[in-house]
């Protein structure tokens, strides 16, 4: 996110990494999209933001350090530069939408056609590879998908978030990226995927180029990974 403010912070043990904060008897995840009541304000917080969650009253939850009663969310802007961390009360989320959650809602009529819902519909209609996988869309697919919000445009990528808690052999990973690749082919649209894993987020693109140490993204910020399986980390 661009836009930092001082979070209430706590320190957490790494095996807390995928740690979830419960609101209304639900898990919340990085890039699970939630519902609020109400922003609380923060110093610093830039004059874009009221007017962004009055039009959709959202918050997408990101990798931080955080106290109890607080989530770490991000708030999108109309513009790719207009993103801004900041923290959500507990008590004010109102619903919560995972990506896999998202599959399955289609976007309104005259929005089905652009790229990243066309390919959005192929993969959930033709892509055998996933069945059995937990996925679903984030990045602005994911955030017009639960909000109603017109945010995809004709050259927005799709961002594709897949649930890997158990290991992901780098065969496999292979199979899934080209999967992915011809799909993106076939609807002119770039798919970038990335995995959940024990370690924390991991581009599926890193992991099947058999790299020795990959990088994952976990609330203690970025880390150099050999095995997002053992959850042996090295700082980036």
């Amino acid at each position: 996110m661009r836009s930092c403010i001082a979070p209430p912070v706590v320190d957490l043990a790494f095996d807390e990494s995928t740690r979830a904060a419960h609101s209304c008897g639900v898990q919340r995840r990085a890039h699970d999209l939630l519902k609020l009541r109400g922003l609380h304000h923060f110093d610093g917080e830039p004059a874009w933001v009221r007017d962004a969650f009055s039009r959709a009253p959202f918050g997408v939850v990101r990798r931080a350090q955080v106290a109890a009663g607080f989530i770490a969310i991000g708030i999108r802007g109309k513009s790719r530069a207009e993103r801004h961390s900041a923290w959500a009360h507990d008590a004010d989320v109102e619903a919560v939408f995972s990506p896999e959650d998202l599959v399955d809602v289609t976007p309104a009529p005259d929005r089905h056609t652009l790229p990243a819902f066309a390919a959005l519909a192929a993969l959930r209609r033709d892509a055998v590879i996933l069945n059995g996988l937990a996925w679903g869309p984030a990045g602005s697919a994911g955030f017009e998908l639960a909000t109603q919000v017109p945010t995809v445009t004709s050259s927005s990528d799709l961002d594709l978030l897949i649930r890997a808690p158990e290991r992901l052999s780098h065969d496999a990973a292979l199979a899934l990226l080209a999967e992915l690749h011809a799909h993106a082919g076939h609807t002119g649209v770039r798919i970038d995927a990335q995995l959940e894993t024990p370690a924390g987020g991991i581009a599926l693109a890193e992991l099947a180029a058999g790299r020795a140490r990959v990088m994952a993204r976990h609330a203690h910020g970025p880390r150099l990974v050999a095995d997002a399986w053992s959850v042996r980390m090295e700082p980036a």
